[in-house]
């Protein structure tokens, strides 16, 4: 086929989808149909579907067929947006703050100020923190199950720059990382940015499918496994200690570096020991106070083996230098005085309030969740399509997140993700039920 006459019949196919002649959901004909239909061959056909996928305009579903894309939805429905349109719900974006939280910072920068020494938190600080302020961390994570030294212990940005710190310290382009075939978006957004090869492990709704992970480490050569194993994001499972005990086995035997993101891990009463409990010398440990405390706090941690920690210090120093000064000195005196303890208990209290409330609004709905999570996974029946939703509800004043995101595969589920924890309970009601509406109507 000549190729003016291809681009030809990709450019008449786009402009019918950008013009709407061709709306969002429209079943496209089958490869072999479309090449009978133009007198192409197989090959021809294949390639004009592929080149109308690579511009966002189609999406090819295995055992479904090729659909028309709804092209006016922001790509990842807004999960990386900053800020949400006027009169928006936002079920995207996960920033739980309590009352009084604005009146626990007044005070602490009072107290800052009139107690102390300033004049050190104007200068640059140690690439891995204070030592005190190391302390404080090692401290705090005695109450996750994790006993560490100080020295351990790496001061960081945010645990989103913990996990960019780990993986740039201790990967190279062209590793490969096994992850969940649905994970954290930040970690996707890392991994592609630092050209590493993500290798999808299949997810249940109670744990990855750990076969399926010893089976990718004897075909490829698997450098490290990203794991959530404590308030999964964003399906919200806490892996049993059976299961935990069978990742770390795995480590062992194919040599792979854990990265464990305990984010959310704060959420969880009880679960078991962290897996930096278990193999801690192939361990890297990564949390912040983003979700418990602050989104704006900014300062995480990131707990590794001590013959990794000289190497994370230099990436932290490539990056940022050091955590800023002030916020790291407010954030150890809370971990100090229980002020973060006592904000993770109310925000266990209120994921639980606000995971009733959808329990309640989404009956009938199939939804995976934990019971003390900040969100909410909810697959659509097999016909629904998760663009079509997105948008809907988007015209409903609500948003929220399809699955493209967080999927590792090419296989993308359609399913949304809500986040519960950014909008007052009674807002979150009246957004649930927009919801279920929308999702039965198109279902």
């Amino acid at each position: 086929m000549p190729r003016s006459r291809y681009k030809s019949l990709v450019d008449s196919f786009a402009a019918d989808i950008r013009s709407g002649r061709l709306s969002p959901g429209t079943r496209l004909p089958t490869h072999r149909q479309l090449a009978a239909t133009e007198g192409l061959a197989l090959v021809t056909a294949t390639r004009v579907y592929a080149e109308l996928e690579d511009m966002g305009l189609v999406s090819g579903e295995t055992g479904r067929g090729t659909f028309v894309r709804e092209t006016s939805l922001s790509p990842g429905q807004g999960i990386d947006q900053q800020s949400v349109a006027a009169g928006m719900i936002d079920l995207n974006f996960n920033y739980p703050s309590l009352p009084g939280q604005a009146e626990l910072l007044r005070t602490a920068l009072r107290q800052l100020a009139l107690g102390g020494d300033l004049e050190p938190l104007l200068r640059y600080q140690p690439h891995a923190g204070r030592l005190h302020e190391r302390a404080s961390v090692a401290r705090h994570l005695r109450a996750r199950g994790l006993t560490v030294d100080a020295e351990q212990v790496l001061m960081v940005s945010g645990a989103q720059h913990g996990l960019a710190v780990t993986m740039m310290a201790l990967l190279k382009p062209g590793d490969v990382i096994a992850a969940d075939a649905l994970t954290y978006s930040g970690f996707k957004v890392l991994a592609e940015s630092l050209h590493l090869e993500v290798l999808p492990i299949p997810v249940f709704d109670h744990g990855p499918d750990l076969q399926a992970l010893e089976s990718l480490c004897r075909s490829r050569r698997v450098r490290a496994v990203y794991s959530m194993p404590t308030l999964h994001n964003p399906l919200g499972w806490v892996m049993s200690a059976d299961q935990r005990e069978q990742l770390v086995s795995i480590a062992r035997k194919h040599g792979l570096l854990i990265i464990e993101d305990a984010a959310y891990a704060f959420l969880a009463e009880d679960p078991p020991p962290p897996l930096a409990a278990l193999a801690p010398e192939r361990t890297v440990y990564v949390s912040g106070l983003s979700k418990s405390v602050a989104t704006g706090l900014r300062v995480g941690f990131v707990v590794a083996p001590a013959d990794k920690v000289a190497a994370l210090e230099r990436t932290v120093r490539a990056t940022t230098w050091n955590t800023p000064g002030v916020m790291t000195a407010i954030a150890s005196a809370w971990l100090d005085d229980g002020t973060v303890m006592q904000l993770e208990a109310e925000k266990r209290g209120d994921a639980q309030a606000r995971q009733a409330v959808a329990v309640e609004v989404l009956a009938g709905l199939r939804c995976v969740s934990h019971p003390s999570s900040y969100f909410l996974w909810l697959p659509l029946a097999e016909d629904a399509r998760a663009d079509q939703i997105a948008m809907a509800l988007l015209r409903e004043k609500v948003s929220v997140s399809t699955a493209e995101p967080f999927a590792t595969s090419a296989h993308v589920p359609h399913a949304i993700r809500l986040a519960l924890g950014s909008v007052e309970i009674s807002v979150l009601r009246e957004a649930l039920e927009k919801v279920k509406w929308v999702v039965e109507a198109y279902s």
